[in-house]
This record gives C-alpha cells, sequence and structure tokens, in this order.
C-alpha cells in the first residue's frame, strides 16, 4: 500500500478526525459509517476506512476485509430500514472512475424497484431528512 499521495486534509479524513461534522451511523476500531450528504437515493451512505488509503488498489488487505464486514452489515441495516427490494455497492477507483474525494471509500444505495438513481454528486439533502435516516438505520443496526 502506498500512501504518499494521500491527502490527510480531504473530507473523509477531516470527519474522521472530528475536525467536520456527519450524521455517523455506525463506528468500530476500524471504519465509520456515515450518510452521504449528496445522496443518490433515501438511505444512501458511506463506509470509510479509517486506515488511510486514496483508493481500493492501495488499501491493506486486512483494512479492506474490516471495511468490507461494515459493508455488509450496513447494507443489511439500509434494505431493512428503507424496505428495499435490492441494494447497489458502488466504489469508484480513481478520477476516470468518478472518484472525487481521494479517501477509499463504499456507497450503499437501497434500491425499490421502479426508482431511478439521483446523479453521482448531484446537489445536497435537507439535514432533517439526513437526520430521519440515518436515524431509521441506527434502528435497524440495533
Amino acid at each position: 500500500m502506498t500512501t504518499s499521495s494521500y491527502d490527510d486534509q480531504n473530507i473523509f479524513a477531516k470527519i474522521l478526525r472530528g475536525d467536520l461534522p456527519s450524521h455517523k451511523l455506525y463506528e468500530d476500531d476500524s471504519t465509520l459509517a456515515i450518510m452521504d450528504i449528496m445522496p443518490r437515493g433515501d438511505g444512501h451512505c458511506l463506509v470509510l476506512p479509517k486506515a488511510p488509503s486514496r483508493n481500493l488498489l492501495e488499501m491493506d488487505p486486512a483494512a479492506l476485509s474490516a471495511t468490507m464486514a461494515t459493508v455488509q452489515k450496513l447494507a443489511n441495516a439500509v434494505k431493512q430500514a428503507f424496505e428495499a427490494d435490492g441494494v447497489t455497492l458502488e466504489q469508484y477507483t480513481g478520477a476516470a472512475a468518478g472518484q472525487t474525494v481521494f479517501h477509499t471509500h463504499f456507497h450503499i444505495i437501497p434500491r425499490i424497484e421502479g426508482v431511478a438513481l439521483k446523479p453521482h454528486a448531484g446537489k445536497m439533502a435537507d439535514n432533517d431528512i439526513l437526520s430521519e435516516h440515518a436515524r431509521k438505520i441506527r434502528a435497524a443496526l440495533s
């Protein structure tokens, strides 16, 4: 794993340090799950590894394993919380793939049959709506 070009001032690094607020859903020693503030659908959340890496290709395999365990946990919770028909997982590696924040992260989006996704990196969601979605997901996790 190479982190020489990792920017510790990226938005997710700041959230992980507690320098910026977020709607936290779940946290353990290796990962943090938060609401996406520009959701592609209701319940869209993110899983961040705490170990710094710019993208999937640079992740330490142990950190990747821990991150995927959290992704699975959150995917089950959002599917339940939003009574979804399925779940979309997204991970963008590199600018050409659509990555805009260069800290590895995984998108989890509950899907309802026939409901289209909003654009990636679209518009910011209302904070009260994000709070309510976060509450529903945390309830499903407990």
